[in-house]
């Protein structure tokens, strides 16, 4: 034994048994038979273990295609459900070489085996080791429910490399039914040596004689395993690093000799890397050589991190060096074991809705990557990602970014605030125990927000954006904009003319449709009204338009959704503009703020929004008389989303209370809803609400009209 050991115990993610897999029966969901891990995404079994689960003969020699079985994996935390399709397929076929499989009554046969593949990566300790069968080893099996009290001990009788015979004691447990497809553990040699093929039963029909065989079995040893996997192409799963050989391992060993020369030190750095990958260690002070020290980190494949996480803060240069040597070896893994369970719960933690969105902010950040494993387990990508060795853009000299902490980045701009901040968090930390610059992740962080700022232009509904000018008691200057997400792009209007309510809406609901023949489908536009403070609550909304035939009419307000903005405002109030920016980043996590009462006024509304920096969305409800010079405040100390009713006397709005409790960003539909309520329904809607709307992201025109006769 060395050093480091595995440690044992039921409980142990060393234990044997926690590599066997149950195959369980498609009726009933009991165990049909066992399986053995073969890698992280597969399972070694036996051919008529998969036919028994599938409900068919057990000597069936069709390939199960495109059919799914499900599995079980069993570890510390308990069992786990996976879904499993077969990729290699060897039948039970006849020992002698003849045609067909093995006859009824046949004894032995050769084949019988299926490697099964995994949707997402197994939440199990690491395959085991593999080693030939031999006359005279002890072994133990499992039942395929994999329960702890169902193992049986047996010893390998006979072994002719294509059949081996096991004897078990006339005490404890016998191999029998569902034991098939299971590993044979060696406990002396710490591997599988063979899997459980099938038990010698008495004849069910007669009473007990002792001439009868009750405790054989046989098993199909590995050497012919790994034959046969090789000749049907499976090779390439059964190849491991050779850790002696490992590149790595002899420059690692003369670094530990210099960094960690005393016994002393060295004995304190092993003990925390051995705590931290499950390992045991003496307990009786001793230190583990540098050669042993560094062949557990080319062999655990997260040793190598969680000794630098321990070794940062004394010697940031012996981290860098040992860095550099880890990747000489195919085994380390970028994450230790603390920094890997972390991302972990931070991903699963996070909501459905942005868990969907994953696979878009992977590819969005590494898009020359071919390949990525976006749609399987979070296990498996953050195994793809940790092998990527990291983007180009470093300086010469410094550090590459690795591929997953520019992913983690990306994945962060989705997330709301308290999210983002602990996965930004758990990416410092980790590019700190790397060494990487502080400003190379800014730089790829500063990547992530622009690319975010795009993607919400992308995903926004398209919006056209109607500028007003009072000339008169029914007149109005104006000008139009298009903006499908790209900015602002001019409409043509008539220079100088003055154009009535009526024909406002005309020509507005014309570039409309338009807009909505280019349009997503089920998408329409937003209609975006950009006034004076002084025309906060001009009606736009119920302007109409009649058609050529008059048959339909045109209501602006209630066929799309129309919000209101007064650039003005925040131009004259340039104290507030990152109040505004910071106010719409937490649109969504805020709640909405209300202002109501008969006796509020501008002190109290200031004061309150000076406390609440994060509101984001505020409905005011106050009388008529205060109304307008609130909400003025309200929009000019930047809160970006503001609601109120310009019905005359109502401190009390209908609408407010209808359309309040939606999402902030529903907000627009939910109004629009309630104005085409107010012309069918109008008794029971009697509101007439206004929904002010101010996206920083969202570029505005320059308003200043360029002809000064336009306003005259």
């Amino acid at each position: 034994m060395g050093w480091f050991r595995a440690v044992s115990g039921t409980d142990d993610p060393a234990d044997p048994r926690f590599r066997v897999a149950s195959v369980l029966d498609a009726g009933d969901g009991r165990a049909a038979g066992a399986a053995v891990v073969l890698t992280p995404h597969h399972l070694l079994t036996c051919a008529h273990v998969v036919n028994d689960a599938l409900g068919k003969e057990l000597f069936d020699d069709s390939r199960p295609e495109e059919v799914t079985l499900r599995v079980q994996t069993h570890g510390p935390s308990g069992a786990q459900l996976h879904e499993a399709q077969t990729i290699h397929w060897i039948p039970p076929r006849r020992l002698d070489g003849g045609d067909g499989p093995p006859g009824h009554g046949e004894l032995e046969w050769a084949g019988d085996l299926a490697v099964l593949r995994v949707g997402a990566a197994l939440c199990c300790p690491a395959p085991p080791e593999f080693r030939r069968m031999r006359v005279g080893q002890s072994v133990r099996a499992w039942h395929g429910s994999a329960l702890s009290g169902s193992y049986a001990d047996v010893r390998v009788k006979t072994c002719d490399s294509r059949v081996g015979y096991l004897d078990g004691a006339l005490s404890g447990m016998a191999i029998g039914p569902a034991y098939s497809g299971g590993p044979l553990w060696s406990e002396a040699e710490g591997a599988v040596v063979g899997l459980v093929a099938a038990c010698m039963l008495p004849p069910v029909d007669q009473g007990y004689d002792s001439r009868h065989v009750t405790r054989r079995s046989w098993g199909i040893p590995w050497q012919r395993i790994e034959a046969e996997l090789r000749a049907a192409g499976a090779g390439p799963l059964l190849d491991r690093p050779v850790c002696g050989d490992d590149p790595a391992q002899a420059v690692l060993a003369d670094l530990l000799a210099n960094v960690l020369p005393a016994p002393m030190f060295r004995a304190d750095y092993a003990r925390a890397v051995a705590e931290r990958c499950g390992l045991g260690h003496p307990t009786d002070g001793s230190a583990p050589s540098p050669e042993e020290f560094a062949r557990i980190l080319v062999t655990e494949e997260r040793a190598l991190a969680a000794l630098t996480e321990a070794l940062r803060s004394r010697d940031p240069g012996a981290v860098t060096a040992l860095i550099a040597a880890g990747k000489l070896s195919a085994v380390p893994r970028l994450l230790s074991p603390r920094e890997h369970e972390r991302l972990l719960a931070l991903l699963t933690g996070l909501p459905d809705e942005l868990v969907d969105l994953l696979p878009e902010a992977v590819r969005a950040a590494l898009p020359l990557v071919a390949e990525l494993p976006c749609d399987a387990g979070f296990p498996e990508l953050l195994g793809r990602l940790e092998q990527l060795s990291g983007d180009s853009r470093s300086a010469p000299g410094e550090l590459r970014v690795p591929g997953l902490l520019r992913a983690v980045e990306y994945v962060a701009v989705l997330c709301p605030a308290p999210e983002r901040a602990r996965l930004r968090l758990w990416a410092d930390g980790v590019a700190a125990r790397l060494g990487l610059p502080a400003s190379s992740l800014r730089e790829r962080r500063a990547d992530a927000d622009e690319w975010a700022l795009g993607r919400r232009r992308r995903t926004r509904p398209p919006r056209l954006l109607v500028h007003l000018v009072k000339a008169g008691a029914d007149a109005f200057h104006l000008r139009l904009w298009s903006d499908d997400g790209m900015g602002p792009h001019r409409a043509p209007t008539e220079t100088g003319r003055r154009y009535s309510a009526a024909e406002t809406a005309g020509a507005v609901l014309e570039l409309l449709e338009r807009l909505c023949r280019s349009a997503p489908e089920g998408v329409r536009p937003v209609v975006e009204v950009l006034l004076d403070r002084d025309c906060l609550e001009l009606p736009v909304d119920e302007w109409e338009f009649a058609d050529a035939d008059g048959l339909i009419p045109g209501v602006l307000g209630a066929e799309y959704a129309l919000v209101v903005h007064c650039p003005e405002l925040l131009r004259r109030n340039e104290r507030f503009l990152t109040d505004w920016r910071h106010r719409w980043e937490h649109l969504e996590s805020s709640g909405p703020l209300r202002i109501t009462g008969p006796s509020t006024g501008v002190r109290e509304v200031y004061g309150k929004l000076l406390d609440r920096r994060d509101a984001a969305r505020v409905s005011v409800e106050v009388s008529a008389r205060a109304r307008m010079e609130i909400i003025q405040v309200c929009l000019a100390m930047g809160v970006p989303v503001v609601l109120w009713d310009r019905g005359p006397t109502h401190e009390v709005s209908h609408a407010v209370q209808q359309v309040s409790d939606a999402p902030a960003r529903a907000l627009p539909e939910q109004v629009r809803s309630y104005r085409a309520k107010t012309l069918h329904r109008p008794a029971d809607h009697p509101g007439r609400p206004v929904l002010a709307w101010a996206d920083p992201d969202r570029a505005l025109p320059e308003l200043q009209l360029s002809e000064p006769t336009e306003l005259l």
